[in-house]
């Protein structure tokens, strides 16, 4: 059960009264920073039935979606050649690094001249963001509004690197600007899909974003997994704060 709050950043916690009615918040009010640095540990059998739903949701999703991936891959290779996927480093649980897969959906040279555009970061902290980012292609516009970018990690999460549901993984040099209650994110699974996803995905700051990320760690459950899942669809079409 998720207590009342004040207002953070002008954005209003609301009272609720279990998973399924949330009305889970963009923000979370500083005084309560105390509070999110605890995780609730899931029971044994909590483990074992998150690791069933992410196999077959996985399995089910891969299936129904590789015609898609098929075509998106074809058109990133049209438009602007190879590679087809993006590959990094990022932290996952416990600290330990692992390769994040996406499709591209920038030029193949947008590392090198990310450093030109920093005047122009919109998001105002650790990450970069830009509405109109030059770097994206046409392709990874489109495929980035709807979220297809990130179909290759139904992969990662089959093969139990990733889990459907958890705090999304963040680069080595976004870990090193956690505070000492943010690293708490860290002790759960990195996630396909988290709170950001169904309340304000770009739109919300990076200490917004992981705030949200502690937030649910806190209140973890299978009941809340399966409403993020069911709010994803609505929010990915909706496609606010996306770019």
């Amino acid at each position: 059960m998720i207590e009342n709050s004040t207002v953070s950043n002008g954005i209003a916690r609301k009272s609720v009264r279990c998973a399924m009615s949330v009305k889970l918040p963009a923000a979370v009010s500083k005084h309560c920073a105390g509070e999110l640095g605890s995780v609730r540990p899931l029971t044994a059998v909590e483990e074992a039935l998150k690791r069933v739903l992410d196999i077959v949701v996985s399995s089910i999703a891969l299936i129904l979606l590789s015609p898609v991936m098929a075509c998106v891959a074809i058109c990133i290779a049209l438009e602007d050649g190879t590679p087809i996927f993006y590959r990094q480093l990022r932290v996952g649980q416990h600290g330990r690094e692992f390769l994040f897969t996406k499709f591209r959906s920038m030029r193949r040279d947008a590392d090198a001249i990310k450093e030109q555009l920093s005047a122009q970061n919109e998001a105002g902290d650790v990450i970069f963001k830009m509405a109109n980012d030059p770097r994206v292609t046409r392709v990874g516009r489109a495929i980035r509004r709807l979220s297809i970018d990130e179909l290759p990690q139904l992969w990662l999460v089959l093969s139990g690197t990733m889990t459907l549901v958890g705090p999304r993984p963040h680069l080595p040099k976004e870990v090193d600007a956690y505070s000492t209650l943010q690293k708490s994110r860290l002790q759960g699974k990195p996630g396909l899909l988290c709170l950001r996803e169904v309340t304000g995905r770009s739109r919300l700051t990076f200490s917004e974003w992981v705030d949200l990320d502690l937030e649910y760690l806190r209140h973890r459950s299978i009941l809340l997994d399966c409403w993020v899942l069911l709010r994803v669809i609505p929010a990915v079409l909706k496609a606010e704060g996306a770019y």
